[in-house]
């Protein structure tokens, strides 16, 4: 196996905390992990056997950066895509599919894929802007969404009233009307050229309530074994109509009457799959390679109950970062944080993880909960 070897070269889109984890699972494998990143202080800069600073939407810059790699990767969709389907058809390996990133690139395209292809999900309309939304008064409530460049709970914002449409977004999208929902579930998905497929445990997320980021999660869901395997079979689906090789995060919402309804999708690692470094006998890290690389997808089985939490910059607080709380977090057994090295801290950034281990579930919310008051990532200049 030639990938095995350092003259096997690898480069990865995005230097960001996934392409830091990624690498560190690279390292198990003495992969060749080549980084190209905009910000020249990216949390993978120091981890990567090369580090180039460039703009991931320009052409050029993507095509030179690939045109020496075997393979090809991303950590973050917002990509040119021109540029990786200019060197697949030269020969580079490009995973996930250049087509693929594409689709998943503009939330209206994505919307008609799941609508296709029989996969369920919200009823939705698509808008030209705001001034359409009067004319489907019949959706609200209903969250717009914008087609493309949404990430992180940028792009979205919910209409409760025609009111609301009047701040809303002027750019091509989607309304999305909004359903009752119980939970929302995250199912990790892999896929590598032979079409083997595995999928880890479902996961449940609890979301900001204003920032609409991922606070912390729980795995595996606290739902029943048939919805367990319905959302599994759905993310199955999903990545198997697509045919895309690599890890697929599947984020569903779980309606009060048991119905499983597709979201969004994300064609690499995610935040809803952290926990899988410490709680699974195979990351999602070390799954992405597998299956890119076209090896055996290694086992997801979860080895014990698992709590995810992120570390967000505190509201009110830009500048060099520091952490309150660590040392009595970790003092308790079975925390494990997980910091990405970003120097500076702003209200709401991603700027670490904990994951939290317990044999029960009600071991570890009573952990969880008091890590989260215990940890704050606040600026040394405050």
């Amino acid at each position: 196996m030639e990938h095995f070897f350092s003259d096997f070269p690898i480069g990865l889109l995005g230097g960001g905390q996934l392409g830091r984890m990624l690498i560190q699972a690279a390292v198990d494998y003495n992969l060749s992990i080549h980084v190209l990143d905009p910000d020249p202080s990216a949390p993978a800069r120091d981890w990567a056997s090369s580090f180039t600073v460039g703009a991931l939407k320009d052409f050029d810059t993507v095509y030179q950066f690939g045109k020496n790699k075997k393979l090809l990767t991303i950590e973050i969709e917002h990509v040119n895509v021109a540029a990786l389907r200019q060197l697949a058809a030269e020969g580079v390996k490009v995973y996930p599919q250049p087509d693929l990133i594409e689709l998943i690139q503009d939330k209206r395209v994505q919307k008609e894929f799941y609508q296709k292809n029989g996969i369920p999900t919200a009823p939705f309309v698509l808008v030209a802007s705001n001034k359409e939304i009067p004319q489907h008064a019949h959706m609200l409530p209903a969250v717009h969404k914008l087609g493309k460049e949404g990430y992180d709970g940028r792009g979205v914002k919910k209409i409760d009233t025609l009111d609301d449409a009047l701040n809303s977004f002027t750019q091509p999208g989607l309304l999305e009307k909004r359903v009752p929902f119980v939970k929302e579930l995250s199912v990790i998905v892999a896929r590598n050229p032979n079409g083997e497929v595995t999928t880890f445990p479902t996961v449940e997320m609890v979301f900001h309530p204003v920032h609409n980021l991922v606070e912390y999660l729980f795995a595996p869901a606290d739902v029943s074994d048939q919805i367990h395997q319905q959302a599994a079979h759905i993310a199955t689906q999903v990545i198997s109509t697509l045919q895309l090789v690599g890890v697929l995060a599947v984020e569903l919402f779980l309606t009060a009457e048991g119905e499983l309804l597709v979201n969004e999708i994300a064609p690499r690692p995610h935040n809803s799959g952290h926990q899988t470094i410490r709680a699974n006998a195979t990351s999602q890290y070390e799954q992405h390679w597998r299956a890119i690389l076209n090896m055996p997808l290694g086992s997801t089985q979860q080895l014990c109950p698992a709590a995810m939490l992120n570390l967000l910059g505190a509201e009110g607080h830009e500048g060099i970062a520091t952490y309150l709380g660590l040392e009595e977090a970790m003092q308790i057994d079975g925390v494990f944080p997980h910091l990405y090295g970003k120097k500076t801290t702003k209200p709401f950034r991603k700027m670490g993880h904990v994951t939290v281990l317990d044999h029960t579930i009600e071991g570890l919310q009573k952990k969880a909960d008091n890590i989260k008051s215990a940890i704050q990532v606040v600026a040394q200049n405050k």
